[in-house]
């Protein structure tokens, strides 16, 4: 961060102040000239008789003055405890100012001013300050224990000093019509292009399946773009940790692919083939599994109701909690039951569609799939897209590569690349490939969503337009 570095070190009092610190006597006014001798100030009756003269820090301090004796004795500063009391050194070092010290919290507060005036509780700022970076080592060098003591003082001041009105609290984000259709759209899509597919034959077959993926991929797209699924990210007070481009929906497209065809495709691999096409059907050479796609598809509404929950159950921890802990501890159960909630709903619609179908559900393939996607969509919406990118590409090459070994290993001598997958789908079928790549991903994903997602600047309210 440009600039924390000259805010961290407040201003040393100047070689007057750091004498008379030393010394703990008073020191003598000393006129411009820098003659060193003690100048009486008058008032302006002509009296002559001299009145205290001060000095030009404007710490309010007298500097000794002489009486009007003409002794040349400097008369003892006083505190306000008493007549005639000489003050100690002690006493003047803690009631005297520095001068030329600069404040860092003020300044701080000038380069984050909008921040502090929306701020309707000390842990906004706090999750404000925590997003611009600023760390609980950053604090210490500011005077404070932690990135919330800061933020406290920050709010404090900014209440009792701002001319600017605090708004009203953030209300929670609100159920729209709009977004509730298009959630429902790529399911209902998705049902009618399976529909189509069974009741179509030779080259119509094609065209429809064609037709379909096209449908869905677009109604797919529309509520990713609307709703609690869209990236909100952008308008989030400052730099997205994490924030970097990522392109995740070439391998979102390939893991799925992967669950209409890959299994049947593996198999056949295996077997030494496949000689022909898929036909799209499940009883084909090439079977098509359209369960495990039509229950993702499905859940897509119930995806979009678990991110609405988190949002608005954690902008309103967000306004209670008194600290980033306390706020870290209530999200995480919060964040664990939604996850949960979610993978209940897609078991239930996976049941469902299994049994409209007549195939059989593969409930640990596919529930490892919708987790992986769904904590990946859950990141990306809050503007972490680095990981998900990362961790999306690292599952969708490992179920190509269990492919390409099996074809590879039809090469003379390197037969023995494909005995590691013959093995596993031997022991448990050619779903424990994309089973166990999803799930090892998706828990990666769970962890790295726990962390990140439990701060309290993931949650902060976006900054209005400008």
């Amino acid at each position: 961060m440009s600039g924390l570095g000259e805010l961290d070190r407040p201003g040393t009092p100047t070689d007057s102040a750091r004498d008379r610190t030393r010394s703990g006597k008073p020191r003598s006014a000393v006129d411009g000239a820098g003659s060193g001798k003690p100048e009486c100030a008058f008032d302006g009756t002509g009296s002559g008789k001299p009145e205290p003269a001060f000095d030009g820090t404007g710490s309010g301090k007298p500097e000794p003055a002489f009486d009007g004796t003409g002794s040349g004795k400097p008369e003892p500063a006083c505190d306000g405890t008493g007549p005639g009391r000489p003050e100690s050194a002690a006493d003047r070092v803690a009631s005297t100012p520095r001068r030329g010290a600069v404040d860092p919290v003020k300044a701080l507060m000038h380069r984050h001013r909008g921040l502090c005036e929306r701020a309707v509780d000390p842990l906004e700022i706090a999750a404000g300050l925590e997003a611009h970076g600023i760390t609980d080592r950053t604090a210490a060098r500011f005077r404070h224990r932690d990135v919330f003591s800061l933020a406290e003082e920050m709010y404090a001041r900014v209440s009792r000093d701002g001319d600017t009105p605090l708004p009203a609290p953030p209300a929670a984000p609100r159920v729209r019509a709009d977004w509730v259709l298009l959630t429902l759209l790529p399911g209902a899509l998705c049902a009618a292009a399976i529909a189509a597919l069974h009741l179509t034959h030779g080259q119509s077959r094609l065209f429809a399946a064609a037709a379909g993926a096209l449908a869905v991929a677009l109604a797919l797209h529309a509520a990713l773009r609307r709703g609690p699924l869209s990236r909100t990210d952008t308008d989030r007070p400052g730099p997205r940790p994490g924030a970097a481009s990522g392109r995740t929906t070439p391998w979102t497209l390939w893991l799925v692919a992967y669950s209409l065809l890959g299994n049947g495709l593996l198999d056949n691999a295996l077997a030494g083939g496949p000689d022909t096409l898929p036909t799209g059907t499940a009883d084909g050479p090439w079977p098509l599994t359209a369960a495990p796609a039509l229950a993702l598809a499905l859940a897509c509404a119930p995806a979009a109701w678990a991110a609405h929950l988190l949002t608005a159950r954690a902008r309103r921890k967000l306004a209670a909690s008194r600290g980033l802990e306390d706020f870290a501890a209530a999200v995480r159960p919060l964040l664990l039951g939604v996850f949960a909630l979610y993978l209940g709903a897609l078991a239930a619609l996976l049941t469902l569609s299994g049994a409209a179908l007549g195939e059989p559900a593969a409930y640990a393939q596919v529930l490892a799939l919708g987790a992986l996607l769904f904590l990946a969509r859950l990141l990306t919406t809050h503007g972490f897209t680095y990981a998900p990118a990362v961790v999306l590409t690292a599952a969708a090459t490992v179920e190509a590569a269990a492919l390409a070994t099996v074809f590879a290993s039809r090469l003379p001598g390197v037969g023995f690349l494909a005995t590691p997958v013959d093995t596993l789908v031997t022991t448990w079928g050619a779903g424990s490939v994309p089973t166990l790549t999803c799930a090892a991903a998706a828990l990666a994903l769970l962890v790295h969503t726990t962390r990140k997602l439990t701060r309290a600047s993931a949650h902060a309210p976006p900054e209005p337009a400008r």
